[in-house]
């Protein structure tokens, strides 16, 4: 075992990997929701998410972690990041990281399994063939998004989701923005036929559905300046940021347009158009962010004529689903204006009423949501019916509310569901813990899942075109 005077530094409890058993003990089916029951295995992580599902303690889940991956910043970083938790004044975490740093961790947690849930989220040219490893290997599987970046990934995560269904096994993947109020709200509203009444289906000049997210390369995550690694940066390895933070959005679309319905990307998916292009870093915002003197060799044959690197982040995607118009765009910049931050834009059309999520800076950018009547709708009787609609919600949302703003309605959400995105991961998770103890996934969870990312792809393979 190779270990970095860091890694033993942090290192909270001795390495020993003697309970290699436990994770053919408990697994998808056979969980009964008892304490410390499912015990992590934390396989190279190189992105700040895989910390943040262990920002909170769950009792379902022992506090002893175990970290397969490769020495290096990204394993320090992460052990940086869940020593932050522990060690903080309110409401401190107490795992204990028993950490397996060599080149050959992927074999190591395979042939030692000392856990029974995999999480994952890193590079993700490798992620695809991790999962696959995993549940071939009967280990349940919670991974970060993209679970792939390109066809070829696709098909392996097709493969892996066959081999789950085959050994009893729940692979699933963090969709956090499902978490988020306002998305939970449309969703909610667009399902009323008195406020919203029927999904319209839009054109190609016009979509019914468009989801628009701004982000940012260098930013504030939990107080502190962002730091990335230099991978990050590569497309090969991130994934083009059309199949990257796309995949929330795509996701998102199913989730409200056609919840809980099953949806078959042969049948039900047309794609139109694809368009991707980069945004440029220069060498001195490449060190701001990951703190290295220089571009990285693997990114240096990528460079422009003046020394700057043209990172495909951005990308706009147009397609049918079940005959509805979708557009989904995704921009990154390197840094907000001062005051700002990532943005977001939703739009679903109804023929009573177009359900809107604005978060810019009218918004102080956070989101908000915004009912408009459609052209030709009743007025008085939009108003009346949401009325009754936030009525109707309050057993589940107290506290919600709508007033007048202009032509329009504001849905008015008390601070308490202002949780945040880090909090979102908690709740995720505790999905994925409910899953096991069930011992499947809601039927149209699958097949969904793979609907998405063959949208993605094929998107990416069309704007290469």
């Amino acid at each position: 075992m190779n270990r970095s005077p860091l890694l033993a530094g942090l290192l909270l409890t001795p390495v020993v990997f003697s309970c290699a058993s436990t994770g053919r003990q408990n697994l998808a089916g056979s969980f009964a929701g008892a304490t410390g029951e499912v015990v992590l295995m934390t396989l190279d992580p190189g992105h700040f998410h895989a910390a943040l599902v262990q920002k909170t303690m769950y009792e379902q889940i022992s506090p002893k972690v175990y970290v397969y991956a490769p020495a290096g910043p990204d394993v320090e970083d992460h052990l940086r990041r869940i020593e932050g938790f522990n060690s903080r004044a309110e409401r401190p975490t107490h795992w204990r990281e028993h950490v397996y740093a060599g080149d050959d961790f992927l074999e190591k947690l395979l042939e030692q399994r000392p856990g029974n849930v995999v999480v994952i989220s890193g590079n993700n040219r490798n992620k695809a063939r991790y999962i696959k490893a995993c549940v071939d290997a009967g280990l349940n599987v919670l991974s970060d998004k993209p679970m792939c970046i390109d066809a070829e990934g696709c098909e392996l995560l097709e493969a892996a989701f066959s081999a789950a269904k085959k050994n009893d096994v729940l692979l699933y993947d963090i969709m956090t923005e499902r978490s988020e109020i306002t998305t939970i709200l449309q969703r909610e509203l667009a399902a009323d036929a008195e406020v919203f009444g029927r999904l319209q289906k839009g054109t190609l000049k016009e979509p019914a559905v468009v989801k628009t997210s701004v982000h940012h390369f260098f930013k504030q995550v939990g107080g502190n300046p962002i730091k990335r690694p230099a991978w990050y940066f590569d497309t090969t390895q991130q994934g083009e940021g059309i199949v990257d933070v796309t995949t929330h959005l795509v996701d998102l679309v199913m989730w409200t347009c056609f919840r809980e319905q099953v949806i078959d990307f042969e049948r039900d998916v047309e794609m139109l158009a694809g368009l991707r292009w980069p945004t440029t870093i220069t060498p001195e915002q490449f060190r701001q962010v990951t703190r290295l003197d220089g571009f990285s060799d693997f990114l240096r044959a990528r460079l422009d004529a003046d020394g700057n690197l043209p990172c495909h982040a951005n990308g706009v995607m147009d397609y049918t689903l079940r005959g509805v118009h979708v557009r989904i765009s995704v921009k990154w910049k390197f840094e907000a204006p001062p005051g700002g931050q990532d943005t977001y834009y939703s739009i679903m059309r109804g023929t009573r009423s177009n359900l809107i999520i604005r978060q810019g800076q009218e918004q102080n950018y956070r989101p908000e949501l915004y009912v408009e009547p459609a052209p030709g709708a009743d007025r008085e009787a939009l108003a009346n019916a949401l009325q009754r609609a936030m009525a109707d919600m309050q057993p589940v949302y107290p506290g919600v509310g709508v007033r007048i703003a202009g032509d329009a309605w504001h849905i008015t959400i008390p601070e308490k569901y202002r949780i945040g995105h880090e909090a979102h991961f908690r709740q995720v998770t505790e999905r994925y813990l409910k899953y096991l103890v069930d011992g499947k996934l809601p039927d149209w969870e699958v097949p969904n899942m793979l609907t998405k990312y063959r949208t993605t792809t094929a998107a990416l393979e069309l704007a290469r075109q």
